[in-house]
């Protein structure tokens, strides 16, 4: 099985957050209408990546997909698992209870907490759903952003 990632090219980053923009699009009730996804959507997600800055340093921040993930261990209830087909680490929303022991397991800072109602952990999951490329790689202007296939 081999699975993909998100990598980052931390010279090719301008920190314009477009990759956090088209990841809540991509997520939201439209995803394919940027307006539409921020102004009408009342249960807009959270971007599933975060872009750090440091001074001129900046890069987007995502889910490694790590090969043995300590959040998938730390989950008391099972949301959190490896997708078999595709070696994706997802989450399963209508097991989650928002215990955030995922997101403080993560070594990476790549889970958040999603927001909403009944507010669910929020992380990368390469748009598998409904994209063939994430939307955060497909949309940076400078192409800081690639998907990493490696085998595991």
């Amino acid at each position: 099985m081999s699975s993909k990632r998100v990598v980052w090219n931390e010279e090719a980053c301008i920190g314009c957050r477009l990759c956090q923009v088209h990841c809540v699009t991509a997520h939201s009730r439209f995803p394919g209408d940027v307006l539409k996804a921020f102004k009408l959507d009342p249960q807009r997600p959270v971007p599933r990546l975060v872009v750090e800055e440091t001074g001129p340093l900046s890069f987007a921040l995502s889910c490694r997909q790590c090969e043995e993930p300590e959040c998938v261990k730390s989950c008391l209830t099972g949301a959190l698992g490896i997708d078999r087909q595709t070696g994706t680490v997802k989450v399963e929303e209508a097991r989650c209870i928002g215990c955030w022991t995922c997101v403080v397991a993560c070594p990476y800072g790549a889970i958040r907490a999603g927001a909403g109602d009944h507010p669910v952990a929020s992380k990368c999951d390469l748009c598998g759903e409904t994209r063939s490329v994430p939307a955060c790689v497909e949309f940076c202007p400078n192409e800081a952003l690639r998907v990493e296939e490696r085998g595991v």
